[in-house]
């Protein structure tokens, strides 16, 4: 993923003090790593995960790190978010003794840490770990366990918060909103406000522009797109095919667990369960067509993908891909699915076998 500002200058419509949209390009990039800063910081910090259940007292106390980087690019009103960030959260809990008048009997403190936040795994929970500094005794354990089982669920969901803001344009939320056009039911009812002496129309043909209005934005929100791909290789188009088909090559390029049948009919599941499908039609170093989705897309969505073989001379492989039916968004509202996935079929499947299999670049 590029950094922020490093994006190539042609494709970015730079803010200017007279608001014109250079080669009506629509398209803007915000620099969010402070706002995600705040935010984060607002969201974690003061949390009360225990207050005396069990004899336990422990809350969260300050966001004491955040690296990494956050921005969303805004394309005619489409949010793209982009960010890789790591973050680090101090916490605090507290032991007391029933039978000694509620007297501290141990005082920990500890940290949580999430390595890896990212709007590639916008839909799957991010790795929570929480460790203790203080006390490693019987004691010290019982308060880690306690914030392990109570506060690791408010932790995600603070992070989810996150990644739904960013979905939404995370610092330009605000001027996205104001930037909407006016909606067709405002339209109308100004259509129907009365002229100079003119008529009213009719308040049951205002209610009925709005449910198509309502109906519109519905069908345009649960769309689907489709993505189209060609790739070079230097091999064979049955080297590619296997490859595609070979569950321990799968996890040699991906570094992830795999499991591929090579029957119609067979069943699939790719990058530790995170893809899973069926295989529809297979034609040795010819065709591959699969039924695809992925754990984050809402249930019962699955996409077909189409992979072709081409070897136009030999040693030469032209490889088309169609995928059609790609949800525009995911369970949890995200807009970046397409984009996701077109990167991902570039970046960590066809430039991985080229990098490994040494099928050239």
């Amino acid at each position: 993923m590029a950094k922020f500002g490093e994006g190539d200058k042609r494709w970015i419509v730079e803010e200017r003090v007279d608001g014109t949209n250079v080669h009506n390009w629509h398209w803007a990039e915000r620099n969010c790593i402070e706002w995600s800063r705040s935010f984060l910081s607002s969201l974690l910090s003061d949390l009360t995960i225990l207050d005396g259940e069990g004899g336990l007292a422990i809350r969260t106390k300050a966001l004491d790190k955040l690296e990494g980087e956050a921005y969303v690019n805004i394309r005619k009103g489409k949010v793209i978010p982009g960010y890789e960030l790591s973050l680090s959260l101090s916490w605090e809990g507290e032991a007391r003794d029933s039978t000694a008048g509620g007297d501290p009997l141990v005082n920990v403190s500890g940290s949580v840490e999430v390595p890896y936040l990212a709007d590639e795994n916008a839909g799957e929970d991010p790795e929570v770990r929480i460790t203790i500094r203080d006390d490693d005794g019987p004691v010290g354990r019982r308060i880690k366990d306690a914030f392990i089982a109570k506060g690791k669920p408010v932790v995600l969901e603070k992070l989810r918060a996150y990644v739904q803001a960013m979905a939404k344009g995370g610092p330009a939320m605000d001027e996205l909103e104001t930037k909407k056009p006016p909606s067709v039911v405002g339209k109308n009812q100004s259509a129907a406000s009365p002229a100079a002496g003119g008529k009213t129309a009719p308040t049951a043909s205002v209610a009925g522009n709005a449910a198509v209005a309502t109906k519109e934005k519905k069908k345009t929100k649960e769309g689907f797109k489709n993505i189209s791909l060609t790739e070079k290789f230097y091999c064979r188009a049955r080297d590619i095919y296997e490859i595609l088909m070979d569950e321990n090559r799968w996890k040699g390029f991906t570094q992830s667990n795999s499991r591929i049948s090579k029957e119609v009919g067979g069943q699939f599941s790719l990058f530790d369960g995170s893809i899973t499908g069926v295989n529809e039609e297979l034609q040795e170093a010819k065709l591959i067509v699969q039924k695809w989705r992925f754990g984050s897309w809402p249930e019962g969505v699955h996409s077909t993908v189409r992979l072709t073989f081409d070897e136009p001379e030999q040693g030469v492989t032209i490889v088309k891909l169609t995928q059609t039916n790609v949800p525009e968004e995911d369970k949890y509202g995200n807009a970046t699915v397409v984009e996701n996935t077109e990167r991902g079929w570039r970046d960590l499947i066809f430039h991985k076998i080229r990098a490994v299999f040494g099928f050239g670049m």
